[in-house]
């Protein structure tokens, strides 16, 4: 299951030093619910090795602000601590995962 991001736990989450991927989304963004379900694919796939999760953009304003997410959806890929890859719109589930095992390379 995907992880939430929220204002809260973002900072804490990202400086465990495992690599994130974070979904930034809103409800009604139609490519956003459309990446949605891969998101949720790729977190089981990836669990003990990559924290993957989503970040509301509507709730996590703070977040969003501090990562400039102008335009969603927009997945970005961070380790240790620093944005490695930034994906905006929506993309395949092949895709995200080659980007995924980068990020882990």
């Amino acid at each position: 299951m995907a992880f939430e991001f929220t204002d809260k736990n973002t900072k804490e989450l990202i400086e465990t030093g495992q690599p994130v991927v974070i979904d930034f989304w809103a409800e009604w963004c139609g490519p956003c619910r459309r990446v949605a379900p891969i998101i949720e694919e790729l977190a089981g796939e990836y669990e003990g090795k990559v924290l993957i999760g989503k970040c509301d953009i509507e709730d996590a304003v703070d977040t969003a602000n501090e990562f400039d997410i102008c335009t969603i959806p927009t997945i970005v890929y961070i380790r240790d601590g620093e944005v490695k890859d930034r994906q905006v719109g929506s993309a395949s589930k092949a895709d995200i995962k080659a980007r995924i095992e980068k990020l882990m390379a």
